[in-house]
């Protein structure tokens, strides 16, 4: 019944039908039952006359009309009326529909009123109120809390408005009784004490009072998670059930050989950690799909290094996919010197790369002479053909989408026996990186179906950055600190959010702010690069090497350098225009810095005028050196759909819950969907049979995207 198109409602017809599709995206029964109120007007509590206060609030009040009359005015005439309880007298008042409301008014009968009070000549009045009858409003099912539904402008002048959706509201439960098929099973209803489906959805829509109703948003909002996590567990359990993984049996001479000779540090305990879990998931039948999580400067590189040497060691090839050419380049020269060390043979693709270089590492990845392939998204293109890949690692897969990480899965070798995705080739092992802390929350929304390992330390001898806020009337102590710094031999890093004035922002742009520096920073006892978006590729990496040598003393950059650019003795990083950036942002750009063992410092530059949210973010960031504290406040700041941007924000399309407020619940569901699948993976035990049909009936996938995370 709940599938019958919205049509078929008794009070609705086409033209409305029509409307509530398109504004609200209500096809159907069940669509408007889902239609939750997103606040209540409290009409449990009365008022006496005598308790009125000066303060506009709105009220509701029991009390006879004794008298009406037509009062003129300048324009027309207004309609007032006498309205009495036992402590005194106020006016209501009608300036439109006036001969209506006379002919149906009631003297001498008791109503109850509702609406905004006014303080008007030492007399209370109440401007076109809310009335019924008191017999009818205590029979009435919305008598208790009124809901007030989402709306729009155009909704109100086509007439639906908030009267109307809880009139049909009201027919849709005189249609259905009331009943609604249960969703949960028996055990998690007695064990949480939630309220039945029926009862949640009658006290969504029409509490009867506030506990009643705290009581029916817990229900709803514990389902809806509760079956996100289902989701999302049964997809990592059917993935490795279903996605055969290349066996990585042995841990070899590679990496043996480097971890006892070659380590040029000692690694740290989150470090052995996460590649412990590495290895357990490479040993396992199953691909790996793995997120490791670590921040800035946590030593992600050497993990993704060493996992790449256990696919070598079973005879496999692997590779590493960066969003930009400039951290692609960067990983590589990283990781040269230590293949070159271990007789590895690893080659570099990006779009720079010429004709006579594809062509060569074409051929040697075909034939397998090509061990580690590192790159940009020219990774992706037809003509790269592994021999045999085994390990595919992304560096911030957040700035990759989907289709394009299926082209990686394509590129493993071919399956010795057919399973279940469309693809004849046996996916290579799934690493995914990234240096944006994400909250616990959306961790497991977002990412709950990957293993998700995360590097929280840093590696021994590294200095907390200091970060300071200074207002542009400092200037010019600033501009000393940075003399003194390079005199003691250091470099900086000055970013700005903007690359040409835009007309209506004041921000000081880069081009600007690159000619003061070379003003009071004058060749030749000062070198400065420069680099930005629009530069071409060779000239930009040519800006960066220069700065990477050390033959320049500062770096005049836009948001180019935010990620994986890594020069040790880079000392300072300024931030232009502070206020202008998002907190991930300003975090990512502070990484930069901190990278060798001396102190490092991060000033973030604002003008006097800032928002309270700006000066959340720069009070954060002068707090706290954690990511994840820092995601935590972005993540309150922004809203969990800002931060994953559009490409997973379908992920987070919440009918009632809410990813910030509903924390706890979010784990309670998260700890009862591993639980239910733990006992009953299949979800065929009797108990679990209302849990089975819902997830059914909430649709399921079955290609290849369906894998890939």
């Amino acid at each position: 019944m709940l599938q019958t198109p919205i049509d078929y409602l008794k009070g609705v017809g086409p033209n409305r039908a029509d409307l509530l599709r398109k504004e609200l995206g209500i096809h159907t029964y069940q669509d408007l039952i889902n239609l939750f109120p997103n606040r209540y007007l409290d009409r449990t509590q009365y008022y006496k006359i005598h308790q009125l206060q000066r303060n506009n609030a709105e009220v509701q009040i029991v009390g006879q009309i004794i008298n009406i009359k037509e009062v003129a005015q300048k324009r027309g005439k207004r309609l007032v009326a006498t309205f009495k309880d036992d402590t005194g007298t106020m006016e209501l008042i009608w300036f439109r529909g006036q001969k209506w409301i006379r002919e149906n008014l009631k003297l001498n009968k008791p109503y109850v009123i509702f609406g905004k009070v006014n303080w008007f000549n030492g007399v209370f009045s109440m401007p076109h109120p809310d009335m019924e009858l008191k017999e009818d409003h205590e029979k009435n099912l919305r008598s208790a809390m009124q809901p007030i539904y989402p709306s729009t402008e155009k909704h109100a002048n086509r007439g639906i408005t908030n009267r109307v959706i809880n009139k049909i509201m009201q027919q849709l439960f005189l249609e259905t009784k009331g009943r609604f098929v249960e969703s949960l099973s028996p055990n998690i209803i007695s064990e949480l004490k939630l309220l039945s489906k029926s009862e949640a959805v009658l006290n969504i829509h029409f509490p009867k009072n506030q506990a009643l109703l705290a009581q029916a948003q817990f229900r709803l909002k514990f389902e809806e998670l509760f079956y996100i996590q289902l989701q999302l567990i049964l997809k990592n359990l059917i993935h490795k059930s279903k996605i055969k993984g290349l066996p990585f049996t042995q841990v070899g001479t590679y990496f043996i050989t480097f971890y006892k000779e070659h380590l040029p540090f000692e690694l740290t305990n989150a470090q052995k950690r996460v590649l412990k879990e590495i290895r357990q998931d490479l040993g396992s039948n199953a691909q790996m799909n793995r997120l490791l999580q670590g921040d800035v400067g946590s030593g992600k590189t050497i993990v993704a290094f060493m996992s790449m040497l256990m696919a070598l060691d079973n005879g496999f090839q692997a590779c590493l996919m960066a969003p930009t050419e400039i951290l692609s380049v960067q990983h590589y020269n990283g990781l040269l010197e230590l293949s070159n060390k271990l007789n590895i043979s690893m080659k570099l693709l990006t779009g720079s790369s010429n004709t006579s270089e594809r062509k060569e590492i074409h051929k040697s990845l075909e034939n397998g002479e090509l061990d580690i392939l590192i790159g940009t998204h020219a990774l992706l293109e037809d003509k790269v053909k592994f021999k045999n890949l085994g390990l595919a690692i992304i560096d911030e897969q957040h700035r990759f989408g989907v289709e394009q990480r299926s082209k990686l899965w394509k590129k493993g070798p071919p399956k010795s026996s057919q399973n279940e995705t469309s693809s004849s080739a046996t996916p290579p092992h799934i690493l995914v990186m990234t240096a944006t802390p994400i909250p616990r929350t959306l961790a497991m929304s977002v990412y709950g179906d990957l293993d998700i390992s995360v590097i929280d330390e840093l590696p021994p001898g590294r200095q907390a950055i200091k970060t300071v806020h200074r207002y542009d009337t400092n200037r010019l102590k600033v501009f000393r600190f940075i003399r003194d710094e390079i005199d003691k031999g250091r470099q900086i890093y000055i970013v700005y959010p903007l690359i040409q004035e835009s007309e209506n922002m004041d921000y000081k742009d880069l081009m600007d702010g690159y000619e003061s520096i070379v003003r009071d920073f004058p060749a030749p006892t000062y070198q400065i690069s420069i680099v930005h978006g629009k530069m071409k590729p060779a000239d930009k990496d040519y800006e960066m090497q220069r700065f990477i040598k050390g033959e320049t003393n500062i770096m005049v950059a836009t948001t180019v350098i935010e990620v994986g650019v890594n020069v040790p003795n880079a000392s300072v990083m300024i931030i232009e225009s502070a206020e202008r950036f998002g907190l991930s942002q300003l975090h990512q750009l502070r990484g930069r810095v901190g990278r060798g063992a001396e102190q490092s410092y991060c000033i973030l530059m604002t003008s006097h005028k800032l928002s309270s949210n700006s000066k959340k973010r720069i009070e954060t960031m002068c707090r706290t050196n954690d990511g994840f504290e820092i995601a935590e406040v972005d993540l309150n700041l922004r809203g969990p759909g800002d931060i994953m941007g559009t490409q997973q924000s379908g992920v987070l399309n919440l009918k009632i819950a809410d990813l910030l407020k509903d924390k706890d619940i979010l784990q309670s569901a998260r700890y009862y969907a591993k639980k239910v699948l733990q006992k009953d993976p299949r979800l065929v035990s009797p108990e679990n049979k209302t849990i089975l049909y819902t997830y059914k009936q909430l649709g399921k996938y079955k290609n290849i995207w369906n894998y890939i995370s």
